[in-house]
């Protein structure tokens, strides 16, 4: 296993020198002189001459690629343009309110479509069956917006039962008071694709030969569904849920932005709101490198859960 690791991080080398090159082409030739954002409206050409030079632009386009090569392995992409704090301090102090957010979501979803997809193929092809399907697409038809808009009204402003938006400086005050409501928008919003794809997962695999034979030995359908058919399942439920890990963490921003959460998404926003480069490369770089990282991860857990597999 050791011998497959060091083979694919060596593979995710060429990836990463073109998802580095193609970032730094977009920012460097197609985004614009990033001087003249800076010098802003009332600007003169020594102004921007000096910028320039600051943000080494003047230089050769291969000097600049090495300085966004070293920028990367230092952890290191300056300051934010737009408000003069460290890129590296960014990242990392919005990182946790965000999987504050994303990890309890995360597992809370995978458990609930799990476990309703099992319970939806002991009656499948049933009315039930059918009507849960068709809740399903009502659902996912909704906008988020309308969930968060409904909610926010409802359980927080009427009710009273959570605050309408804020974040603390308390871990468990920020797990257990403020990201309560945004994992339940999230929640109601993914179950229902969720449990779409994963009933999908199980009935493929229920209809199986091994299955029939299981079957056929007398074994009980609830053995059957939480041990043959869970377990054969399971590699494409752990391929959709890690393959999602790093978007999650941009495509929460909507929640993040409208509950005030100060997470990765919501920086994300901002810095295109700002034309902040600076947060913006640094942040594509490395939800890029935590998406090879992820599909690293995910091999190896379908050896694990999977004996059978073999990386090879």
């Amino acid at each position: 296993m050791f011998a497959y690791i060091l083979r694919r991080l060596w593979q995710m080398l060429p990836t990463m020198a073109g998802v580095v090159v193609l970032v730094f082409v977009l920012f460097n030739w197609v985004g614009g002189d990033p001087a003249y954002i800076l010098a802003g409206k009332m600007s003169n050409a020594e102004a921007i001459a000096n910028i320039r030079k600051q943000l080494g632009v003047d230089q050769p386009y291969y000097v600049q690629l090495w300085i966004f090569v070293k920028q990367i392995l230092t952890f290191d992409f300056g300051n934010s343009w737009a408000t003069g704090e460290s890129v590296a301090n960014i990242i990392t102090t919005r990182l946790g309110p965000s999987l504050t957010v994303l990890i309890p979501l995360t597992i809370l979803e995978t458990f609930f479509g799990i476990a309703l997809a099992l319970a939806i193929a002991f009656v499948r092809g049933s009315l039930t069956d059918r009507a849960v399907m068709i809740a399903c697409t009502v659902g996912m038809s909704i906008s988020i917006l309308v969930y968060i808009i409904v909610f926010q009204y409802g359980f927080a402003y009427k009710l009273g039962l959570f605050p309408v938006q804020g974040w603390g400086e308390s871990f468990g005050e920020n797990l257990l008071r403020y990201s309560l409501l945004p994992i339940l928008i999230g929640l109601a919003v993914s179950i229902a694709p969720t449990l779409r794809l994963y009933r999908s997962f199980v009935l493929d695999e229920a209809n199986q030969d091994y299955v029939r034979t299981a079957r056929a030995k007398g074994l009980g359908e609830r053995r059957i569904m939480w041990v043959h058919v869970l377990r054969n399942a399971s590699i494409p439920i752990i391929t959709h849920v890690m393959s999602n890990l790093p978007a999650l963490l941009i495509g929460a921003f909507l929640l993040e932005r409208f509950f005030g959460i100060p997470g990765i998404g919501r920086e994300v926003i901002l810095a295109v709101e700002r034309s902040d480069f600076p947060v913006i490369k640094a942040i594509t770089v490395y939800v890029a490198a935590a998406t090879m990282f992820f599909n690293l991860l995910t091999d190896l857990m379908y050896q694990a859960v999977d004996p059978r597999v073999q990386l090879s």
